[in-house]
């Protein structure tokens, strides 16, 4: 299993924009410097908790800061955006990172955002393929290009000058285009088939119960089958959120703080998602009553917490639940504890990773 770092980063509504943006800047530093393989960060222009607004601006940020890691859009949200803007964008940020960039896609989840954009009402999915579709004809394509659509047309035929170059939307340095990668909140995602079949990869979201992640695998299988090629679970990536520290104490007093951020990260979520009707993301079984899902029930069961055995011990036991997976993407929070919050992802570099290479390891023999 590798190691992987995700953000939507959610801090106080309160705390200095500077010191977020720092702080979560030296996260993914600091997990170049552990040896992690690849870190995603969001975007989300509305939301005064997660403060990054553009994940693309973030990343060239800390592409030089950077050595080896993979860096990822976490996700681009493309009905917000106009195609060639992020074609653009993104092919020169592949060059920047070296060929190191990996491209997350999604419609957007957040609504407020959608709103912003002037497409609350509108059909969010079909935006998304339209643009994804008209970003990789832009990259295959030759101007003064014609890509005509419902949402968006892409030419330069009336100003194109070839000689000088003018009217031509830069590529990535990655062929045919950087590796594309699906964000899947949603149990049974058919999103996940669809992206399979054309040759993306998934991750599974940090928010999700283990048995709606399990549904995960059996989608992907079928969009691999369906495109021709093998289902490797190297490509799975899944993301969980993980607080480890030297001693059981210090490890349940800051996951469980009511006012730490951990809770806090949830907090957001679930108020967000009781809102929106999708408060089912959090049950553990379809017939579950609404009252039963509460804020210490969602924490209690999506919080792995405690010393780098015990956390070690619960994730082979995620594992087993869920089925294997390449990568494990450590759910980034606020640091309302500096020390503690790097800490936790030394630790988990260091000590618990060791433990479960030592456990597969063991049961190959």
């Amino acid at each position: 299993m590798k190691l992987g770092f995700f953000t939507m980063p959610i801090h106080p509504i309160e705390k200095d924009w500077r010191q977020s943006l720092h702080e979560d800047r030296e996260a993914f530093v600091l997990a170049d410097e552990l040896g992690f393989v690849e870190a995603y960060c969001g975007e989300h222009v509305t939301d005064k908790a997660e403060n990054i607004t553009s994940c693309v601006t973030f990343l060239a940020w800390i592409a030089s800061a950077t050595r080896q890691i993979k860096l990822g859009t976490g996700t681009l949200n493309l009905p917000n955006t106009h195609p060639a803007t992020a074609a653009a964008e993104i092919a020169m940020l592949d060059h920047m990172l070296d060929g190191r960039l990996l491209l997350g896609i999604s419609p957007g989840g957040l609504l407020s955002d959608a709103e912003l954009y002037g497409n609350l009402d509108a059909n969010r999915n079909e935006m998304f393929l339209e643009c994804i579709n008209t970003i990789l004809a832009i990259w295959s394509g030759e101007p003064p290009y014609d890509i005509k659509g419902k949402y968006w047309d892409v030419s330069t035929a009336r100003t194109m000058m070839t000689e000088i170059g003018q009217g031509y939307l830069s590529r990535p340095l990655q062929r045919p285009h950087p590796p594309v990668v699906v964000t899947a909140v949603a149990p049974f995602s058919q999103g996940v088939a669809e992206a399979a079949v054309r040759g993306w990869e998934p991750i599974s979201a940090n928010f999700l119960m283990p048995q709606w992640v399990r549904s995960h695998w059996p989608k992907y299988v079928e969009g691999c089958a369906r495109g021709g090629r093998p289902a490797d679970p190297a490509n799975w990536r899944v993301a969980k959120s993980i607080f480890v520290a030297e001693d059981a104490a210090t490890a349940k007093a800051y996951a469980t703080d009511p006012n730490g951020p951990y809770v806090g990260y949830y907090r957001s979520l679930f108020t967000k998602l009781k809102k929106n009707g999708r408060i089912g993301l959090f049950k553990t079984h379809k017939d579950q009553p609404d009252d039963e899902v509460t804020l210490e029930h969602v924490c209690d069961k999506l919080v792995i917490h405690g010393t780098p055995d015990k956390v070690a011990d619960e994730l082979l036991a995620f594992r087993e639940q869920v089925g294997e997976f390449g990568t494990l993407l450590y759910a980034g929070k606020d640091w309302l504890d500096r020390d503690l919050g790097r800490r936790s992802m030394i630790l988990l570099a260091e000590k618990v990773l060791p433990k479960l290479a030592a456990a597969k390891q063991t049961a190959k023999v």
